[in-house]
């Protein structure tokens, strides 16, 4: 139980780091890891719920996908070509080695699942991502900060499924501010 409660604090270090692309686009205090893997979650839920997907394994999935950030940070897309990227297998595999079986096997099966990319859920959770850090990029363009137009356009080329682009194209017609009751 020691490496559960170790790996716990582990964990915490998320909520402690930032996301540091946006530093780039001038956003003076960015959210967090875990602030981001949140709403990555429950959109990964929601996408797998509309597309006949398990809602619950597409958000499992999608809460472990930055978890090896507490070893790494988080690595901006300019390090391409300075930096190889980490492999988040290996760093999981580190992460997890003192853990129990079962829930070391189910963290790494998690990472695995999403870095495959072949089933619907693993679909859904890397699309939640790109739809996070779109509706993020909204967010911040409605309070002012400018450079946010290459995270939109990252986010949106990347989706794989048709049901994220519709949430997508629905959302750039929006204001951030729209989801408050009228």
């Amino acid at each position: 139980m020691e490496a559960l409660a170790r790996f716990g604090f582990e964990l915490g270090v998320l909520k402690r780091i930032r996301r540091a692309g946006w530093w780039q686009a001038g956003v003076r205090d960015p959210e967090s890891v875990a602030e981001h893997t949140a709403r990555v979650a429950q959109l990964a839920g929601l996408l797998a719920a509309e597309g006949g997907a398990d809602p619950a394994k597409a958000a499992y999935l999608a809460l472990w996908h930055d978890t090896q950030e507490t070893r790494t940070g988080d690595l901006p897309h300019t390090i391409k070509g300075f930096v190889e990227k980490p492999d988040p297998r290996a760093i999981t595999a580190a992460q997890t080695a003192s853990l129990p079986g079962a829930a070391r096997d189910s963290v790494r099966d998690a990472v695995d699942e999403y870095e495959s990319a072949e089933s619907p859920e693993a679909l859904y959770a890397r699309d939640a991502d790109k739809l996070e850090m779109l509706l993020q990029a909204v967010e911040y363009r409605d309070v002012g900060v400018r450079n946010v137009d290459e995270w939109i356009a990252s986010a949106t080329k990347s989706l794989q499924t048709d049901l994220a682009r519709r949430v997508a194209e629905a959302a750039l017609t929006l204001s951030s501010l729209s989801w408050r009751v009228r």
